[in-house]
């Protein structure tokens, strides 16, 4: 489910997480050739990148739908 990016910190091991809007956070590594972020490596990158959204894994896999961020398309009969 999509979640915008409200920060940035490091772990302990150096590598850059997203602080997402759910509360969740996620490693936005720069690996290439599996992982291609080179903004992450950079301030202005993850300044640029804040506000835009990012898939949470972690509420994907629980099934939270608490913080869509659209409502359900729902088709009115006609």
């Amino acid at each position: 489910m999509d979640r915008r990016i409200a920060g940035f910190h490091q772990d302990e091991e150096g590598f850059w997480v997203a602080e997402l809007q759910c509360g969740h956070n996620q490693h936005v590594r720069h690996r290439p050739p599996m992982v291609i972020r080179h903004w992450v490596n950079h301030k202005k990158g993850r300044q640029e990148r804040l506000g835009t959204f990012l898939v949470c894994k972690a509420c994907e896999s629980s099934g939270d739908k608490s913080q869509e961020t659209s409502p359900p398309f729902s088709q009115s009969p006609e």
